[in-house]
This record gives C-alpha cells, sequence and structure tokens, in this order.
C-alpha cells in the first residue's frame, strides 16, 4: 500500500464532524483496532471544504485518544498520509495521522486592541 503525504495548509478549513470513537476491527466480537505498540486507534470524522467549493467528509485513523475534540471544532491535523486500497471489487482511499488537536479560537474581545 502506497503512502501518500497530504499538505494540510492546502486542504483549507478542517472542522470535526464526528468527535473520535475506537475504531472496531470486528463487527461480531466489537474487538477494538489497536497499532503495533497496542494503542487503541481512534477515528474522527472530518469536513474539509476548500475555497467555497463543496463540503467533503473524510475519516482519518489516529493512534491514541485524541482529547478535548468536539464536533464543530476546527482541527489542527498532523502528519496526514493518504493510503490507496483495494480488496476484490472495492478500492478507495484512508487516511492516518500522527495527531488531531484542537485549533483554540482567539475571544473576539482580545482580538482588538483595547480600548
Amino acid at each position: 500500500m502506497q503512502s501518500i503525504p497530504v499538505d494540510t495548509a492546502r486542504l483549507g478549513v478542517l472542522r470535526c464532524a464526528i468527535a473520535p470513537e475506537a475504531k472496531i476491527s470486528n463487527s461480531e466480537t466489537q474487538e477494538v483496532k489497536k497499532d503495533r505498540e497496542g494503542n487503541t486507534i481512534y477515528t474522527v470524522a472530518v469536513t474539509v471544504r476548500q475555497d467555497r467549493r463543496r463540503i467533503s467528509v473524510i475519516e482519518i485513523a489516529v493512534s491514541g485518544e485524541p482529547k478535548g475534540i468536539e464536533e464543530g471544532q476546527i482541527l489542527k491535523v498532523t502528519g496526514l498520509m493518504a493510503f490507496a486500497w483495494a480488496m476484490g471489487d472495492r478500492h478507495g482511499i484512508s487516511f492516518r495521522a500522527d495527531a488531531i488537536t484542537p485549533v483554540h479560537a482567539t475571544p473576539a474581545h482580545a482580538k482588538g486592541g483595547g480600548a
């Protein structure tokens, strides 16, 4: 599987659509997927919107639970990689990141210079 680095600066605003959820590797047993070090893998659904274009939703996997992420928040995604995959007649692109963190906006009253 070929990995392709993704330049997140060119993706526009990244916003949390669905808060982090543990990824299930076996739907029958509800077994949670783990990475090589034994950390739980989480997925975060993220909306991507570039320059007034339609919104796309991508699901990004990350090792360990991302903290402080809520639906609607703007996110910073570090080390985003895309992976092309194929299984029989199915194919697609999956995404994995080193980290996903919330972007804390500056309060409106702190932006101006004050009176």
